[in-house]
Parts: structure tokens; sequence; C-alpha cells
């Protein structure tokens, strides 16, 4: 007899072990709170993909507390205030268990209020600014010390990089990291006139001025190196106007922290080779875990199709998640919540992912090089390191720290020895 027809008569007596308490209602509903449309559809439609895939793995396991799994989907459409209306949607009406999604730091600023208002759980995969630790949302990107402080110091150390171009899109994202990285670049006694810093809107397509500005820098004979914030099609006009200008890797270095394998899949990668990106994961990575990953989602969904950063993320999250409901019997969010702390998975580069107190994960850091084929080459990589919400380079920051099973805080200021409520910023 097969686990569904098991499932099927429990129902029909009146209740399986998992029912029998009503903490589980078949099935187990998992939120999936990415944009299909708008501007933002090209990164994260692959994310929604991604849980659906990792849905489907789970439920040929045998489900979850002997529930189906199933994956309800909504498209906020890059529209940021929509995020906070979809959230409502699917821990209102579709009452979801859990939620994966968002991708910008806006979009996830507008979801938090209803998380904390209804007590939903949301996992979110994207490298994002830090400076935030709420007990409904576990981030499973990168938090600054964890992508842009090691970029920072690779420019620094290895390319000996003297003088700073930050150029970001204009949201908060890019304009938190570079605050963050001002300050660090200062403190490692670059000048600040040696630091320009830019912002453009979403889809700035006339990069003239600003590379011209860029060149202009590295005339007195100084290393110059960009580090960039910038988001979606952008970054296409940016990198050409870069070649149009006959500036190389080789001249003018640029780490990117937005620019993964979905963002060059498909392009003309010519203007590109040999920049960097600055990730926790590359779908280049030597392992037989990463190899068996690639293999199943281009089984799945195509040869064409890549994997990237984020895709890992919700692959360590979704499972951390499977795990903490397995481990506390039951899908009610204070519970797994309870379980998370702790919760470790292997990643996808050899190592091993441990859900923090303040609700980041240890992540390792890989500098890729982007190839003609649209991949990464990767060029260094470290030791997990333990994801930070509160950065240490922001005086007012520097003393706070985040622990949600300990202190029941996520703001807890060191100094007063008080639990501060976190304001939304964007």
């Amino acid at each position: 007899m097969n686990r569904t027809s098991l499932i099927a008569i429990a129902l029909t007596l009146g209740a399986s072990p998992a029912l029998a308490d009503g903490h589980v209602t078949c099935p187990v509903k998992v939120g999936v709170l990415h944009s299909l449309s708008g501007t933002m559809a090209i990164s994260e439609t692959t994310l929604k993909d991604t849980v659906e895939m990792l849905v489907d793995q789970q439920n040929e396991k045998g489900g979850l507390l002997g529930c189906e799994i199933e994956a309800v989907v909504v498209d906020p459409a890059s529209d940021w205030p929509l995020f906070a209306e979809k959230a409502r949607e699917l821990i209102s009406d579709e009452g979801v268990d859990v939620i994966f999604g968002s991708w910008t730091s806006v979009s996830r600023k507008s979801a938090l209020p209803v998380l904390e208002e209804l007590n939903g759980l949301m996992f979110y995969p994207v490298q994002y600014e830090g400076e935030e630790s709420s007990k409904n949302v576990f981030y499973t990107g990168a938090a600054p010390n964890q992508q842009a402080i090691p970029a920072v110091d690779y420019f620094l150390e290895e390319l000996g990089v003297e003088r700073f171009a930050l150029l970001g899109t204009d949201y908060v994202y890019p304009r938190t990291t570079n605050q963050i990285l001002e300050a660090y670049l200062k403190d490692k006694g670059i000048a600040e006139e040696d630091i320009f810093v830019n912002y453009t809107p979403f889809g700035h397509s006339d990069w003239a001025t600003i590379v011209g500005d860029v060149v202009e820098m590295s005339e007195d004979g100084r290393q110059v190196g960009v580090i960039s914030t910038i988001n979606g099609d952008a970054n296409i006009g940016f990198y050409k106007e870069l070649a149009a200008a006959e500036v190389s890797a080789d001249d003018i270095p640029v780490v990117a922290f937005s620019v993964g394998e979905e963002e060059l899949s498909g392009l003309d990668t010519t203007d590109l080779v040999g920049h960097l990106a600055a990730w926790n994961y590359f779908q280049s990575a030597d392992t037989e875990a990463n190899e068996e990953f690639v293999a199943t989602w281009k089984a799945r969904m195509g040869e064409d199709r890549v994997t990237n950063d984020p895709m890992e993320a919700h692959y360590i999250g979704f499972n951390m998640w499977v795990n903490a409901v397995t481990e506390a019997g039951t899908t009610d969010v204070d519970a797994v919540r309870e379980a998370m702390y702790g919760q470790e998975f292997p990643n996808l580069t050899g190592g091993t992912a441990v859900m923090l107190p303040n609700h980041h994960l240890t992540k390792p850091v890989l500098i890729g090089e982007i190839t003609e084929d649209g991949q990464f080459d990767i060029i260094s990589q470290t030791e997990e390191v333990p994801g930070d919400a509160w950065t240490d380079h922001l005086p007012e920051s520097a003393k706070l720290v985040s622990d949600w099973p300990g202190l029941g805080c996520g703001m807890y200021n060191t100094e007063t020895e008080t639990c501060v409520q976190i304001q939304s910023n964007y």
C-alpha cells in the first residue's frame, strides 16, 4: 500500500498521529513569495522553481509528519507594497505553515510587519545589508561580513586597490551596505577623497558619465576598484560602457554582489570576462553534493538552466525547516523556531551550514572570476563565517547583538542592557 493511500485512510478514520494533537493539518502548506512578473522576475522566478523542486523532492521522501507538502505560489509582481499584501494572503487566507520568499530588502521590509503581526515565518535567501534580526525571519543569504567586507579585503590585500568606487542601485541594500563599507575603508586607512559613491535608479542605462568619473580616478596611477551593488538589467549597460571606454578587468576590476549565474545566463559575457563576483556559492563548486544538485536541477528544468547562490540558500533553509518540523513534531511557528536554533545541514561547497541564535547562517565566502561561458572560476574560498546581524563597523550597531533563544531579543543594546524595538527604515 502506498503512502498516499495510508494518508487517505488516516484522514478517513479521523486523524493521523500528526493530526491527532491538532498541531498539523494536511497538506502542509509552503508559501512561495517571489515575483513572477515585473523587473525582478528574471531572478525570482528561478527561486519559485527551486522551492517547487524541493517540495516535490520531500514529497517523494514521504512528505512531512505524514502529510503531503503543497507549494502555494503568489506573484507580488516586483511591487514592493504588494509583498505585504501577498504575505497576508498566504498566512491569513491560505493558512501556510512557512513562507520562502522575497529578494530585495525593500520587499522583505514590506512583508516584515505582516509576518510579525500574524506570527508568520519566512526564509529570506538573498544577500542583504544586515542591520535587522526579526524572530519571524531566518536570513539564509549573506550578511555584509559574509560578502561585502571579504570582497573589500580581497581588493585591498590581493589586488592592491587604493581608490574605491562604490556604485549601487538606489534602494536600501546598496545604501546601507555602502555606508558600512565607507566606514570600513576609512578604518583601513583609505581617505574619504579616495572613495567615490554613486547611486542610480533601477533600470539605469546611461553610464557614460559615471564610468568616466571612475576612469578619472585612476589617472594618478593608483589602482582603482569598483564595488558594485548595481541590480538587474542596469548591469548590462554598465559593463558595456566599461568595454566601450576600453577598460578591462586588469585595468579597473569590478566585484559585484548582485551578478550571478542567472543574471549572466543568455548574455554575451565578452565584456565581463575577468571581472569578479562575491557570493557564498557558485555552480562551478567542485563537490559531489553540488554535482548532484546541478544535475537534478537541469534534469527538471533543462540543460540551459543554471544554479546560483540564492538557490543554495533556499536549499539549505528548506531542508533545515523540514528537519526542525520533524524534530518539533509540529508545524507550529513557535515550536519550529525553537527547533531551528543549532540546526546543521551540509552546504553545496563542502562545508556545513549552522543556524545561529541571531537567525543567520554560517557561510563560506567565495570570490569568482567571470568566464566566457557565463560561469565563475572560483579563485578564493574561506571557511564558514558566522553571519553578523549588526555590523561592528557602525558605532550604533557595534553595541547591538541578536540572541533570540538566550535573550529573546534581536536588537539587544549591550551598553544599556535593554532590548530595543526594531524600526523599519525602508
